[in-house]
């Protein structure tokens, strides 16, 4: 009784030409020529939520990974509490799985905060000395509107 149901749905909507021109109509279904890849729903889970690949690195290189990108990740902070802060977030991370090791046998060491925090008040410095990019002219020939609270548009 319920696959009738469905059945005649189906066979009103073709009638209807609901299934006329999908998109993909003719194509091939994506994958099916390929070899059986068992982790394919994973893959596709991270491209459609548009998750990094990283994820699924064991804890040891996700950490590595993490160290080698600290330049870049404190670059923007605002002060060196926050560096430091930072430093001190990934570096209880490190130190515990340091403590209770899983995955595969990879080299992990602490950042030296001291270290980030010379690199990240060098790198402040030579931005501040650097010139300042010249901001674009606005163009002259167009004369610029301000706008004032206190003229109102009239109710015209």
């Amino acid at each position: 009784m319920w696959e009738a149901a469905v059945e005649a749905q189906i066979r009103s909507a073709q009638e209807r030409g609901e299934f006329d021109n999908l998109p993909g109509a003719g194509k091939p279904i994506p994958g099916r020529n390929l070899p059986y890849d068992e982790s394919w729903w994973i893959k596709s889970f991270m491209e459609r939520e548009k998750l990094p690949s990283d994820l699924l690195l064991p804890t040891p290189l996700q950490l590595r990974r993490r160290v080698e990108r600290v330049p870049d990740e404190v670059r923007d902070l605002p002060n060196e509490a926050a560096v430091r802060a930072f430093c001190a977030l990934l570096n209880n991370e490190i130190l515990a799985w340091l403590r209770l090791p899983t995955g595969p046998r990879v080299v992990v060491r602490p950042v030296n905060v001291d270290e980030v925090v010379r690199r990240w008040r060098d790198e402040r410095r030579a931005a501040a000395a650097a010139p300042p990019a010249p901001a674009a002219e606005p163009d002259a020939g167009t004369p610029r509107r301000v706008w004032l609270p206190w003229r109102r548009r009239s109710a015209a």
